[in-house]
């Protein structure tokens, strides 16, 4: 049996659902999860390095860098073949002041610690 995953630490839920190409036939979809798109974030348009995306979401770098890896693949997937992307789901953890919320996909827990805490 796996070891269960540790939640990860996002800064809000995404407020887009979803991504549906236009003028051209679906052709499926593809989903990516909560933690993948924090991590585009952080790293593409936010602009962090790895090092320091990974203490904002409270992984290991190289954890951070598998994260990173797979949401370009599912995007590229989307971008490529004109499948749908989704986003929700996943194992993360609401981070900052008053928000306390920990979710499989849904559900309440404790908030994110702070690196030092």
């Amino acid at each position: 049996m796996p070891r269960p995953k540790i939640p990860r630490c996002v800064s809000g839920y995404p407020v887009i659902a979803s991504f549906v190409p236009q003028g051209v036939p679906l052709a499926g979809e593809v989903r990516l999860s909560v933690e993948e798109l924090e991590a585009i974030r952080l790293s593409d348009f936010e602009g962090l390095d790895q090092q320091t995306a990974a203490g904002l979401m409270e992984v290991s770098r190289h954890t951070f860098g598998r994260i990173l890896n797979r949401a370009r693949s599912i995007v590229g997937e989307a971008l490529v073949t004109g499948k749908a992307l989704s986003i929700g789901g996943g194992v993360f953890e609401m981070r900052g002041p008053g928000r306390r919320r920990r979710s499989r996909g849904k559900g309440f827990g404790r908030q994110c610690r702070r690196r030092g805490d």
